[in-house]
């Protein structure tokens, strides 16, 4: 009878162990890891801190690889691989710096010797397999964009099937995430906010006109719902432009609809703009409380 233990002590690791299963599996791997690369986890977080990272920080992160990242497909002869790359001007590097901080996963390159100098982020296959795509799974969080949405729909088909060569791959991939069917539908998305501000800092624009006129400027290729939705957010009636019948341009100059803009990135709680955006985006400001028609808005301090 010495050696039972107490019934309250007995609760307690079953409880114990009940949490750290569940914290285990919370972030599962996708697809079958490389044991080559199982030794280069050393500065990576734990899962538990992994879990805490921002949710609006890693829906920013999505929108801003929609609008300036891309998914690398590469076919090396007879085998096939993948990686994800935000290259941005060396200008930019500390929004590389910042998103690396917030992950510790991702490599950094520079080519300032370039005719336009470049600093580049890359995140490897086993990055992506076990940290960036089983979060924003955790946290059902996608791409919005159609290049990046069939870029990732075919890696994740290539780690789901432990696809190792490219005889392998098949002409249609399941797609991972329905897309809405209506504006409405991308505004509802709870993600939505935070994305758009991403988005921003890879495709957006604060500039003035010669003839005054504060503008915000969202570009890219033609998606009109998406597009439409951003005319929700931003509550706005005017139309969506396209360019060349390649590109969707959303723009705004209007009083209310600056204050909107403003409200927006300022007053809103959502995800800071960083780097070379903010900075834009500061200047964009000071120069709409210098303005006789903008002068009367509602600034932030």
């Amino acid at each position: 009878m010495k050696n039972l233990v107490p019934i309250k002590q007995l609760i307690l690791s079953i409880s114990d162990t009940l949490l750290t299963s569940v914290c285990y599996y919370a972030l599962p791997i996708i697809g079958i890891p490389s044991s080559k690369s199982r030794s280069n986890r050393s500065k990576w977080l734990s899962e538990a801190e992994y879990l805490t990272v921002p949710k609006s920080f890693l829906a920013f992160l999505v929108g801003f690889i929609d609008g300036d990242g891309c998914i690398s497909i590469k076919r090396d002869k007879d085998y096939v691989t993948f990686r994800l790359i935000i290259s941005l001007h060396l200008d930019d590097i500390s929004t590389i710096n910042y998103i690396q901080s917030v992950l510790k996963i991702g490599k950094i390159y520079t080519y300032p010797s370039r005719k336009s100098p470049t600093v580049k982020l890359v995140f490897n296959k086993t990055e992506l397999q076990e940290v960036l795509f089983p979060l924003l799974q955790y946290h059902g969080i996608f791409f919005l964009t159609k290049n990046r949405r069939t870029q990732y729909d075919l890696a994740m088909f290539i780690l789901n099937n432990n696809v190792k060569l490219s005889s392998e791959l098949i002409q249609t991939v399941p797609v991972i995430h329905k897309q809405p069917k209506t504006a409405k539908g991308y505004v509802n998305l709870p993600f939505f906010n935070d994305w758009i501000v991403g988005f921003t800092c890879g495709e957006g624009s604060f500039f003035i006109k010669q003839n005054n006129d504060g503008c915000f400027q969202l570009k890219q290729k033609l998606h009109f719902l998406l597009f439409d939705a951003f005319k929700l957010v931003f509550n706005t009636t005017r139309k969506i432009t396209v360019d060349k019948e390649l590109y969707a341009q959303f723009g705004v100059s209007s009083k209310s609809d600056v204050q909107n803009v403003i409200n927006f990135f300022s007053f809103s709680g959502h995800h800071a703009l960083i780097g070379l955006k903010f900075i834009q985006y500061s200047i964009w400001l000071e120069k709409l409380k210098n303005s006789s028609r903008y002068a009367k808005l509602n600034f932030p301090r």
